[in-house]
């Protein structure tokens, strides 16, 4: 065991799918497909004379988020200032949250590998504005103010993790809920999610947390991971050379996969937060709480228990098919197409993903696939009846997957159409034992794995299209005859 342990606390910035920014009208687009500076205004532009107005659209999607977290939510939140300068931040100071955030006290639960579940605390939850982006060129920068002002809801966790893969387990987690409550689509090439890694490790010995580093920007699941490897293993490397650890702001350096010193750590008092003349306190009565709690829909969590309530469905597969609102999604809606709860489950698992895979498709991209959900469950009702056995369904699955067709269709053109005529069956299964007399011999004889030998004889003599378990009773009765 090892004498060191990783601390991990992290901070997430998600932006709220709004039409409009923070504190003002100015339309949100996309930072990365719209021209620069193209959705901006006076208030991102950080001009003298402009008074912001709280967007309550906002609010009421950072509620339901700090619900759907088990959040405690307060009587009142309230803005403040977080006074600092740089070319993204005009103003000089970004409307925040400080003292009084919008949710508290909440909590994520997560799987461990080995089956367990772990409760990883948040610490809170608060709104604020957008910066804008910088592009470094050479010795100067660009600036792009549109994304300056958009709504941005920031849960921070207590230093409940313990590793990289906890911090992954987290992540994909927190990601789901998010997109499960239509409040942010997830996408982290984009910016529109992105994490920040507060990294310190604990001797064996130690009885108080040693100095952090906080890891900045980090705008994928992966890089999150191996900031986190990378930067316990240099502060360990520090400390066991004698060394300390400076508390500072840091890069992850995607190329060069380690970790580098941007600047070093200012205090939360040299922020000088101060509550903003300009807004007003938020007040949300209990009844106003009690109504946005339920419009929250069914999240993760509550999916998963239902399927394996429902569905019969195994822990695994429940939390595989709830996990992901798109894959979710085109489940229960091939179920409303009357396909079996257990086989169209196995087939999404096994066999859709599989192709989703090799094409490098992630699970929320499921909505983008040739096959719809009713296209789907009519396969696996063909499967399921028994009009076409395994080996074909797959053959029409792999059809279906690159060219959208029906499976009727394609089932018809190739002449998958499954052998049930028992009479057919019987002749081919007669004709392969007397073909094959010494297998026959073997298996009487007690070499029983030359049994699927013969089933794979029967089956290639009806094309593969035999029913496998007509074919393995008629075998195993005319075998028994010749005992």
């Amino acid at each position: 065991m090892s004498e060191w342990t990783t601390i991990v606390g992290l901070e997430v910035h998600a932006e709220m799918l709004t039409d409009s920014k923070m504190f003002s009208a100015c339309p949100v687009v996309d930072s990365v497909e719209a021209p620069p500076n193209s959705a901006v205004d006076e208030l991102s532009l950080g001009m003298p004379g402009t008074l912001p107005v709280v967007n309550m659209r906002a609010m009421e999607y950072g509620l339901m988020v700090g619900l759907a977290l088990h959040c405690d939510i307060p009587p009142f939140s309230q803005f403040a200032r977080k006074s600092y300068f740089y070319p993204d931040l005009p103003k000089g100071y970004q409307i925040s949250q400080y003292e009084h955030p919008l949710a508290v006290n909440g909590y994520i639960d997560i799987d461990l590998p080995d089956g367990g579940t772990k409760r990883i605390r948040v610490r809170r939850a608060h709104m604020e504005e957008d910066t804008g982006k910088l592009t470094h060129i050479g010795m100067g920068s660009l600036v792009d103010y549109n994304r300056a002002g958009v709504p941005l809801l920031e849960i921070v966790s207590e230093p409940d993790i313990r590793s990289a893969e906890e911090a992954e387990a987290y992540a994909r987690k927190l990601r789901n809920i998010l997109r499960y409550l239509g409040v942010n689509h997830g996408d982290m090439s984009k910016g529109i999610l992105r994490f920040e890694a507060n990294v310190s490790v604990m001797h064996k010995d130690d009885t108080a947390f040693r100095e952090r580093t906080e890891v900045k920007n980090l705008n994928s699941i992966r890089s999150l991971m191996r900031s986190i490897e990378y930067e316990a293993k240099r502060q360990i490397k520090l400390y066991e050379s004698g060394e300390t650890v400076r508390p500072c702001t840091m890069g992850w350096d995607e190329n060069k996969q380690r970790t580098l010193v941007q600047r070093y750590k200012e205090r939360a008092d040299e922020y000088r937060y101060f509550p903003d003349p300009d807004l007003p306190v938020v007040i949300y009565t209990p009844e106003q709480v009690e109504a946005i709690r339920q419009q929250l829909p069914e999240l993760p969590d509550v999916k998963q228990q239902r399927f394996m309530a429902q569905f019969g469905l195994s822990a695994y597969d429940a939390e595989i098919l709830a996990g992901e609102k798109a894959i979710s999604h085109f489940y229960e809606m091939a179920l409303a197409e009357g396909a079996d709860a257990k086989d169209t489950a196995n087939w999404m698992i096994t066999n859709l993903f599989a192709l989703m895979n090799k094409d490098n498709m992630f699970g929320e991209e499921i909505d983008q696939i040739k096959i719809t959900p009713q296209q789907f469950a009519r396969l696996v009702k063909r499967y399921t009846s028994k009009v076409i056995n395994k080996g074909s369904a797959d053959k029409v699955l792999k059809e279906m997957w690159a060219s959208g067709q029906e499976p009727d269709d394609i089932i018809a053109a190739l002449g998958l159409a499954q052998v049930s005529d028992t009479s057919l069956i019987v002749e081919a299964v007669a004709k392969v034992l007397s073909e094959q007399p010494d297998m026959v011999q073997g298996y009487l004889s007690g070499k029983d794995k030359l049994f699927g030998a013969l089933m794979g004889m029967c089956m290639k003599a009806l094309q593969g299209k035999g029913d496998p378990a007509a074919i393995k009773q008629i075998l195993t009765e005319r075998l028994d005859e010749k005992r």
